[in-house]
């Protein structure tokens, strides 16, 4: 049966299908056949219906899943290197966000640099969740969702 993925929640590893007889089908990742793309929203699948659930779950040849253009390596060596300013949020489009971190990290000087090393340790740590997500996962939280913060 043919069906689009209406929401995958990487957390739990539970999706919901729309599929083309008008019914809703759960699955979870475990059912995933598809070793070279993981399941998104509106992502166009073909599967197998076993006791009101999909199962064997595979993307559709005609399917294609484009990235938003950002690279979680480029987000991550930003905030590595230049994430105190906040360069990263800038380079991911939260531009609200890397205003406020460039601002506390250059006023934080006056108060014995302690804001400043905290904006410091925070982009390392954002830097650590960047690299540590998959291609498709930074794409979907950081560049569609817009998630400006870890």
């Amino acid at each position: 049966m043919k069906g689009k993925i209406l929401d995958f929640k990487f957390q739990s590893s539970e999706g919901l299908i729309s599929a083309e007889d008008g019914k809703r089908y759960t699955f979870t990742a475990s059912e995933w056949m598809s070793s070279e793309q993981n399941p998104t929203k509106d992502m166009e699948v073909d599967f197998v219906v076993e006791n009101e659930n999909a199962v064997g779950v595979y993307v559709d040849s005609s399917s294609r899943v484009v990235l938003g253009g950002k690279n979680k390596i480029a987000a991550g060596l930003l905030a590595v290197f230049l994430g105190g300013l906040g360069i990263h949020k800038f380079y991911l489009g939260c531009t609200g966000t890397g205003i406020l971190m460039m601002v506390i990290f250059l006023f934080g000087f006056s108060i014995l640099g302690i804001p400043s090393a905290i904006i410091g340790i925070i982009a390392v740590i954002e830097a650590i969740v960047y690299f540590t997500k998959s291609d498709l996962e930074f794409d979907v939280i950081y560049v569609k969702n817009k998630k400006c913060w870890f």
